[in-house]
C-alpha cells in the first residue's frame, strides 16, 4: 500500500501528466454532448475520478487512452437520458414568410450550444492540424453528430475525427471490432465526415465579408446584407423555433428586425472554429446591451449560414 507521501506525489504527477489532455477531452465531450457546460462538468468528473483511481493505474495503456475510456463511459452515461440537442432547422421546415409569427420553445429545450475557440484550441499547432481541428468542431457537424445514437456517435468521433484504430475503439467502448465497424458504417451513412470538407474564403476575402456584415448590422444597411449573403443562405435563431432560408426571405425578415431593434454594435469573436459576432443593441437610454451571438458559416461566395443565439446567456462563456 502506498504511503501518504507517495500518494501525494502521485496526485501531483497526475495533475501534471493529465493537464495536456484537458482541451482534447473537452472537445471530445462537447462533440458527444453538444453542450459546453455539460462537457465541462463531465471533464471535471473524469479528471476527479481518474485522480482518485490513479494509484491503481497500471500503465497497461497510455494515460491518454485511460482518460478517454473514462470520458467515453461518462458521456454515454450522460446520454442515457436521451436528450438530443437540436438547432431550429432540425425541428421542421423553414418559414416561407418573413412576417411569420415567431415562436419560442420552452426553456427546457436543450439547444445545441456553440463553443468558444479558446476552450479547445491550443498553440502552437501545425497549420494542417489546426484546420482539421477547426473543421471537426464546426457547428453544423456537431449538430449532425447529435442525430446519431450515442454509441454510433462515439465510434464515429473516435474513428473518423480522432483517427483511432478499430481495435482501439473496440477496447475503449467494450465492443467487438466487428461491432465497431458495423456502427461506423451506419454512422457514416448519416454523417459522412470524409465528404464534409469545407471550402473557406481566402483571408482577405474573409476579412472583407466580416467587415461588411458588421457594417450592415451597425448601420441597418439592407443593401450590405444583400451583398454578403449567399442566395441559399440560412438563418436560425435559438431559442426561437422559426428559421428562414433564401437571401430574399432573410433580408426581408432582418430589415424588419433592424427597424425594431435600432442601432447595434458588433464585437468580433470566434466559435466552433468559425467567425462570430456578439451583437449589442442600443436601448432607449442609449446603453448598449447584449442582444445575440451570431455564429457564421462563410464560403467564397458569402455568408451561407447564420445561427443567431438570442439573449445574453452565452456572453459570459465567451468572455463578453
Amino acid at each position: 500500500m502506498r504511503t501518504v507521501v507517495e500518494s501525494e506525489a502521485g496526485s501531483e504527477d497526475f495533475g501534471t501528466l493529465s493537464e495536456p489532455f484537458r482541451r482534447e477531452l473537452l472537445a471530445y465531450c462537447y462533440r458527444m454532448l453538444g453542450s459546453v457546460h455539460e462537457a465541462e462538468e463531465v471533464v471535471q468528473d473524469v479528471l476527479l475520478d481518474a485522480w482518485r483511481a490513479y494509484d491503481r493505474f497500471e500503465g497497461r495503456s497510455s494515460l491518454r487512452t485511460w482518460l478517454y475510456r473514462i470520458a467515453a463511459r461518462a458521456c454515454l452515461k450522460a446520454l442515457e437520458k436521451g436528450r438530443r440537442r437540436p438547432l431550429p432547422a432540425d425541428l421542421g421546415a423553414p418559414d416561407s414568410s418573413p412576417d411569420a409569427r415567431l415562436v419560442q420553445q420552452s426553456p427546457e429545450v436543450p439547444w445545441l450550444q456553440p463553443i468558444p475557440d479558446y476552450l479547445f484550441t491550443a498553440a502552437p499547432v501545425d497549420p494542417e492540424t489546426a484546420v482539421v481541428e477547426r473543421q471537426t468542431m464546426r457547428l453544423a457537424l456537431v449538430g449532425a453528430l447529435q442525430q446519431l445514437p450515442p454509441r454510433q456517435r462515439a465510434v464515429l468521433i473516435l474513428r473518423d475525427v480522432l483517427q483511432w484504430r478499430a481495435a482501439e475503439v473496440a477496447e475503449l467502448l467494450d465492443m467487438t471490432t466487428a461491432a465497431v465497424n458495423s456502427a461506423l458504417q451506419r454512422a457514416r451513412a448519416v454523417v459522412p465526415l470524409s465528404e464534409d470538407s469545407v471550402t473557406e474564403p481566402s483571408e482577405p476575402q474573409q476579412r472583407a465579408l466580416l467587415d461588411r456584415y458588421a457594417k450592415a448590422f451597425e448601420t441597418a444597411d439592407v443593401d450590405q446584407l444583400v451583398a454578403v449573403l449567399t442566395e441559399d443562405a440560412r438563418l436560425e435563431m435559438p431559442p426561437i423555433d422559426n428559421w428562414f432560408e433564401g437571401r430574399d426571405t432573410i433580408v426581408a425578415f432582418l430589415a424588419k428586425q433592424m427597424r425594431t431593434i435600432g442601432p447595434a454594435e458588433l464585437v468580433a469573436t470566434s466559435a466552433n472554429g468559425q467567425p462570430a459576432f456578439a451583437v449589442y443593441a442600443r436601448g432607449a437610454d442609449g446603453t448598449y446591451r447584449p442582444h445575440a451571438l451570431h455564429v457564421l458559416t462563410l464560403t467564397p461566395h458569402g455568408v451561407s449560414r447564420i445561427v443567431a443565439y438570442h439573449g445574453p446567456g452565452l456572453f459570459p462563456l465567451f468572455g463578453l
